[in-house]
């Protein structure tokens, strides 16, 4: 008898049942697509992290580069500029630890001894400056009588140096080239500044090649260069063999050559020593207190986490995020709020409309609570259709949202104590040379992935905004009696 009379009054009165049932999907709607566009935010957010921070790593170690002095010693660079070979083309590597102070490698093994730290690894970040070209002899002469012969780079007489890195003047014409060069440990490839990238050409490094002339070169380096796979790279005389092509997920890569760690350290005479130290904890739910344990137990150094790093993330993915976890959420609840009183006032005013109806029933022996239940079933279906048209209208929206996919922009500033932007990692925190010197504007692709536990969220909300709408209009018809059906008639 319930669902017979259930289903003939939904069908006498289905235009008040869309009404109520549209009020809940529009509610329910805007809580799906705002669900799933703050879960895009955070994917977005996470592709920006991993990108700089390395797959797998939970924090950095490091120990801030020392400020220098306005007056300290410039790079100089040793040319043979005497005989009569001095036209011939030359070259000179200034190979450098870039911004960071270095630490010994025994720092990697006690930072792995703490507590709640599951696995560490140590990366050595170079920049190389390259000086190559010739000095004219005629004009080298004339500058040895001038007394302007300086045979090392940073002291040429009146030389100046072009945008695009050439140096003319003062006897000399050469071309000076910055590349970034990270030492990696490739007995862990699980860890470190090379996770953030992908071979996509050739392979990787070998477990053995601890100390070979091997090189992985980052894909754009790699074609501004045209490396190609079996070419070699020269570095402070040193020839090493591209091995493979490294694309980054997303963002810049984490350097533009990466070699074997203990060659990075002969390279630039910093043996048995890192400049960041990779760190995975062992319990991702207690990051925050593995890295107050370093802090406290390793003196001196710089602990940063992808929660800080976070932290720094500006520019309109920053935007767009604070907007869809306030506003939104905030607009939401408005909606949803409003969305269930309207429902409630409508079933309530429909059951006044229908006091003949219920006063009749009551006349012919129906209990109040079976009249009450009567209200509440039909608008607890209501509920479940608005949530049924809210979920359809909340997929339809996440689908356009991921089909647009517009883009943002995320920026990732400087942290405090820190040396360089995002200061806990190689460049901006995690990401390498390549972002030590400036922030870096990333482009992220924003989508709107939903959730089961959003649709789950959705029918909930659906029962919900039924269970109060029957609220509503039990409680009326739980005040009517017979005789209200005799006065209407009257």
């Amino acid at each position: 008898m319930f669902f017979t009379y259930l289903r003939r009054e939904l069908r006498r009165r289905r235009k008040a049942a869309l009404v109520v049932a549209s009020g809940l999907a529009l509610g329910i709607a805007l809580v799906i697509v705002v669900s799933s566009v703050s879960s895009g935010m955070e994917k977005a957010q996470g592709k920006v992290l991993q990108s700089l921070y390395g797959l797998g790593t939970d924090m950095t170690v490091t120990k801030a580069a020392q400020a220098q002095s306005s007056t300290g010693e410039r790079p100089r660079f040793q040319f043979d500029a005497r005989g009569s070979d001095s036209d011939e083309e030359q070259s000179s590597d200034r190979v450098m630890v870039q911004g960071f102070q270095t630490l010994a490698t025994s720092t990697v093994s006690k930072v792995g001894d703490q507590k709640g730290v599951s696995d560490v690894v140590g990366g050595l970040s170079l920049q190389v400056v390259k000086v190559s070209g010739q000095f004219r002899q005629g004009q080298f002469q004339q500058d040895q009588q001038s007394g302007g012969g300086n045979q090392q780079g940073g002291g040429q007489p009146g030389a100046q140096q072009s945008p695009q890195g050439r140096v003319e003047g003062g006897g000399a014409d050469f071309d000076v080239n910055n590349y970034s060069v990270y030492g990696t440990d490739v007995t862990k490839p699980a860890l470190g500044p090379l996770t953030s990238s992908k071979i996509t050409s050739g392979r990787t490094f070998k477990s053995s090649e601890t100390n070979a002339k091997v090189v992985v070169a980052d894909k754009s380096y790699a074609k501004e260069k045209k490396l190609v796979l079996g070419d070699t790279v020269t570095i402070k005389s040193v020839k090493y063999k591209v091995i493979g092509i490294a694309t980054p997920d997303s963002g810049d890569a984490a350097a533009n050559l990466y070699i074997p760690l203990k060659q990075a350290q002969t390279l630039s005479d910093s043996k048995n020593k890192v400049t960041t130290i990779y760190v995975k904890a062992s319990d991702s739910q207690q990051i925050s207190a593995v890295k107050s344990t370093i802090q406290t137990n390793i003196s001196g150094t710089t602990v940063t986490t992808s929660a800080d790093l976070a932290d720094t993330v500006s520019g309109s993915l920053s935007t767009a995020s604070d907007l869809a976890s306030n506003v939104g959420k905030w607009l939401s609840i408005a909606v949803l709020v409003a969305a269930f009183l309207v429902a409630g006032l409508l079933t309530s005013s429909a059951v006044s409309r229908r006091v003949r109806e219920f006063g009749t029933l009551k006349a012919l022996g129906w209990k109040s609570g079976r009249v009450t239940r009567q209200v509440v079933g039909e608008a607890v279906v209501n509920g479940l259709v608005g949530g049924a048209l809210g979920i359809a209208l909340g997929l339809g929206g996440a689908y356009v949202v991921t089909a647009i996919s517009p883009t943002l922009q995320a920026e990732v500033g400087s942290t405090s104590g820190a040396a360089g932007p995002g200061g806990g990692g190689p460049g901006g925190g995690m990401g390498g040379p390549a972002r030590e010197t400036a922030s870096k504007a990333l482009d992220v692709a924003l989508t709107a992935p939903v959730a089961l536990s959003t649709i789950a969220l959705a029918v909930g909300l659906a029962v919900t905004g039924g269970l109060i709408a029957g609220a509503f209009g039990g409680w009326r018809a739980s005040r009517l009696r017979p005789a209200d059906a005799l006065r209407r008639v009257e």
